[in-house]
């Protein structure tokens, strides 16, 4: 099993959406390497931190698990998306996502300031200048202290 952080802006999808719905594809992402990881190497039962970007403060809000295959993104192929791609067909797909459900939500937010100021956290690619990808593989070490942190059981 492989751990990720993934990103999403709380006022667009946040924990409590995913709460409320379960589960939910994990549409829209537009960077090459984000998606390569979606497509390539995430396995159902694979978690995930759960980060709000974009957020006051930013930080880690939860748990979810990457559920089913990958499969082509369908608003690459939606002419009224935003993320609708004119390159991209049915028969060559250029984006794919995966599904991710609801595990856990943490009482209380790990801030990204709280992730900087450890000794063993400050080295995950969240806290590293200019990274800003949506997604991010995560070391098993870093994944288990976020949960201890955040006091989070599984």
């Amino acid at each position: 099993m492989r751990h990720w952080l993934i990103k999403s802006e709380p006022d667009v999808f946040g924990i409590d959406d995913l709460e409320k719905v379960k589960r939910e594809p994990w549409s829209g992402v537009r960077n090459y390497q984000a998606r390569n990881f979606m497509w390539k190497e995430m396995k159902p039962g694979d978690l995930a931190l759960f980060y709000h970007s974009n957020a006051k403060p930013p930080g880690v809000t939860g748990i979810a698990r990457v559920v089913g295959a990958p499969y082509p993104d369908p608003t690459q192929f939606d002419e009224k998306s935003e993320y609708f791609d004119p390159k991209a067909k049915p028969e060559n797909p250029r984006w794919w996502l995966v599904d991710f459900e609801f595990v856990g939500k943490f009482k209380d937010m790990l801030t990204l300031e709280s992730i900087k100021a450890d000794s063993v956290l400050c080295e995950m690619v969240v806290c590293q200048k200019g990274t800003r990808l949506s997604i991010n593989p995560v070391d098993p070490l870093h994944f288990k202290r976020v949960c201890k942190l955040a006091a989070w059981k599984s």
